[in-house]
């Protein structure tokens, strides 16, 4: 027998579309054939598990191999095989899928969501790489005949009886000369190893097995041990420390979805990839681009997610709008929230040492997800100077006795630098006050998301002001110093430091504490900090502002008035000079002068 014909599609450029536009990434042909023969492979199995079929089974793995010399490439599988009146059907009738007729028809026995099924289209991602392809295939049907299927990329196609003798089918890809790069073990090995790697029948190439048929999210959780768990994320990422803890995906309604998400060891340099997560659809690769499927804050994951509920478009390259992808977007945050709070009040000391690698997941989560922030609000941990940790209302509870203003705010104090710092923050822990240390990148944003939160609540940096400037009480300090004392004072300060961006403001405080403090408020230092990151880029023209702060119950202030102009001024500037290097302020040629300055006084 033998028949000539064109494939049924509405225009004879479909190759060309396919080729240049359809499919923009030419190395997925093998993920396409590969899967459409792992899917023949499980349609013969289901067959014999129903009894439809009463043949040997055998060997059902499928294998990949290719001849330099010839220039082909050839995919053979021992799955359903085709009648030539099947080929006709299923491949020369672009669009209808054999994967869908299959699936109709055995609905009822279930387990259809396991059948890969893309024959069609995907077949047709071949002519991207060949200048023909072959199709030699035997049906599993009693008294079929083996047919041979062969085609130039043009719309004709030749059908002629074929030479298999066993159950199955060999596609054979004649390969272009602009795609011989893909005649190549290790090229060809990449992409097995990319898109089929956890493929569900056994795939062979080179004399050996390339893949894992069940990896760890097809099985229970109950089957499985912390070790097997631990081995997953070494074959996922065999470079990486090994993660904190994970978290097991396992849900069939209202959508299909399974997977393992990792908590890798992050630490405090934000250097991540964000692209460590990776889409399977029935266990073929899609994507590590799944920033639709799972919340921005969870990106920083690792791990493996697999729905065959997530639209793809017909290349399965990119993922489509869907209400699917948004429930399983709320999914995942729940089961992340959920599994943290677990962890929290089973075993909140293991909890707290993991807290320096999860913490910036639970705060980023609370800034971008008010459902994550209703559930983690409970278990975001603060950690203050002295290194203990609370939760945000433990922290409250302890510090509203002593941190409460006149004005009934509760004052939390936080650091970013201990050491750069540390003058403030003894001044502040003199008066009982507690000090938070706020030193990742996300804090910024989460010191403002917590006050917008938080009810009669302002947050300080410890160096924004004078310690009783901080937190206001109703006790009144008074000044040592006569108003015209003070306004001396000020003037003498003024002159020397003779710079219109630093405000010199004198405030009686406690004798013990810095003659001269310099701080920039904590709502300019903000606003700073906001037009650095882009979010308000006219910042950029204005000049940094300081307060200073002339402390008029310090000694020094005495003994600056009892001096000549010329030592007021010396003194002046060698006590604000004082107040820079505290800040880490004092650099250049300022910082030698000072240097000198304070020689000259130790010789005197």
């Amino acid at each position: 027998m033998q028949e000539k014909g064109n494939i049924s599609i509405h225009t004879e450029n479909i190759f060309p579309i396919i080729k240049k536009f359809l499919y923009s990434d030419h190395e997925i042909f093998l993920r396409e054939l590969v899967s459409n023969a792992v899917d023949a492979t499980q349609k013969i199995n289901k067959l014999a598990s129903f009894g439809e079929y009463q043949g040997e089974l055998g060997e059902t793995k499928v294998s990949v191999s290719f001849n330099a010399e010839a220039k082909t490439i050839k995919i053979s599988d021992r799955g359903l095989g085709m009648t030539a009146e099947e080929i006709k059907k299923y491949i020369n009738q672009i669009a209808f899928s054999g994967a869908t007729e299959f699936v109709e028809k055995y609905k009822d026995k279930g387990d259809e969501k396991h059948i890969i099924g893309h024959f069609g289209l995907g077949f047709y991602s071949a002519f991207m790489v060949a200048k023909e392809v072959e199709i030699n295939t035997l049906s599993y049907r009693d008294g079929a005949e083996p047919a041979r299927w062969i085609c130039d990329g043009s719309t004709e196609f030749e059908i002629t009886p074929g030479t298999r003798t066993d159950r199955g089918t060999d596609i054979i890809l004649h390969i272009a000369e602009d795609s011989e790069e893909f005649l190549d073990q290790f090229r060809l090995e990449g992409i097995l190893n990319k898109y089929c790697k956890f493929l569900p029948v056994e795939i062979e190439f080179d004399g050996k097995t390339i893949n894992n048929p069940s990896p760890i999210w097809t099985k229970q959780p109950s089957e499985l041990s912390n070790e097997d768990y631990l081995n997953f994320y070494r074959e996922l990422y065999p470079m990486a420390e090994d993660p904190l803890f994970w978290i097991h995906l396992n849900v069939d309604y209202p959508f299909n979805l399974t997977g393992v998400l990792y908590f890798p060891k992050l630490k405090n340099d934000f250097e991540v990839n964000k692209n460590k997560i990776q889409l399977y659809s029935r266990q073929v690769f899609i994507t590590d681009e799944v920033k639709d499927v799972v919340p921005e804050f969870l990106m920083l994951l690792h791990g493996v997610i697999d729905s065959p509920d997530i639209p793809l478009n017909v290349s399965r390259s990119f993922l489509q709008a869907d209400g699917n992808v948004k429930k399983i977007n709320t999914h995942i945050t729940k089961k992340v929230a959920d599994k943290l709070g677990e962890l929290f009040k089973t075993d909140r000391t293991a909890y707290e040492e993991k807290w320096s690698d999860i913490g910036v997941f639970v705060k980023y989560g609370m800034i971008s997800d008010d459902k994550f922030y209703d559930k983690a609000k409970d278990y975001c941990l603060v950690k203050n100077v002295e290194e203990k940790l609370f939760t945000i209302n433990e922290f409250r509870e302890k510090i509203q006795a002593v941190q409460t203003d006149k004005n009934g705010e509760l004052v939390i104090l936080y650091a970013t630098d201990k050491g750069k710092q540390d003058a403030f923050i003894q001044s502040a822990l003199k008066r009982a006050y507690d000090v938070l240390l706020f030193d990742h990148p996300i804090d910024g944003h989460f010191i403002s998301f917590i006050e917008r939160k938080e009810e009669k609540t302002q947050i300080k940096r410890v160096d924004s002001d004078s310690v009783d400037k901080l937190i206001t009480k109703d006790e009144l300090k008074e000044s040592v110093l006569s108003d015209n004392e003070q306004t001396t004072v000020k003037e003498v300060f003024e002159k020397a430091i003779n710079n219109t961006n630093m405000k010199v403001q004198l405030e009686p405080l406690a004798t013990d504490e810095l003659p001269v403090t310099v701080v920039m408020p904590e709502f300019m230092r903000r606003m700073k900090e906001m037009g650095g990151m882009g979010g308000m880029s006219f910042m950029g023209s204005f000049p940094d502002t300081y307060n200073v702060i002339v402390n008029s119950n310090h000694p020094l202030m005495r003994k600056l008035l009892a001096e000549s102009d010329d030592k007021k001024s010396q003194l002046a500037k060698h006590a604000f000079d004082l107040g820079l290097l505290s800040q880490g302020m004092l650099s250049g040629a300022d910082l030698t002068q000072f240097l000198n300055r304070s020689i000259n006084m130790l010789d005197a």
